[in-house]
């Protein structure tokens, strides 16, 4: 399978991609705990089935030096011992984020309860808007069949002036 279009090759997709990037820094500069934000990323790719994007975030885990058993868990946190219970608030908020067709609600207030002990208003604000912006951006990946594989870690970082 070959990637349909590259969104930097055309003037809309590039002046898009340079504002939705710029968006995605408001979110890593934020209080938020980049690793949560990367097990948060990673979790909603994977859910997404965005090959590149699982990719991305696995290696910029990796590369941020978290341990392999942390990164292989990911898909099945509820079951494993390896993660904070800040980091599982993040990752049950972000399930119920993703999963909105499934969860018919949206995130539940007993997730939101449970976010809300470990994140103040910022870094939910952050959050909030990670899950988003994650979800919009596998929408791109999937739609555009972008392949995972070839992801350099800290790429992402280079395209954003």
């Amino acid at each position: 399978m070959e990637s349909r279009l590259n969104l930097f090759d055309t003037e809309v997709g590039a002046k898009f991609a340079k504002r939705f990037a710029h968006a995605a820094m408001v979110i890593i500069g934020s209080a938020l705990p980049k690793v949560t934000q990367e097990l948060v990323m990673l979790r909603v790719s994977q859910i997404n089935g965005c090959g590149y994007c699982t990719d991305a975030h696995a290696k910029d885990l990796a590369h941020a030096g978290e341990p392999a058993v942390r990164i292989n868990l990911v898909a099945a946190w509820r079951e494993s011992t390896v993660f904070t219970e800040a980091e599982r608030a993040a990752l049950a908020f972000a399930e119920e984020g993703t999963r909105l067709t499934d969860a018919h609600h949206g995130v539940s207030d007993e997730t939101w309860a449970q976010a809300r002990k470990h994140y103040d208003d910022e870094q939910l604000a952050a959050l909030v808007a990670l899950v988003a912006q994650i979800n919009a951006a596998n929408r791109l990946g999937v739609i555009l069949r972008q392949q995972g594989g070839s992801y350099e870690p800290g790429a992402f970082a280079a395209t954003v002036d």
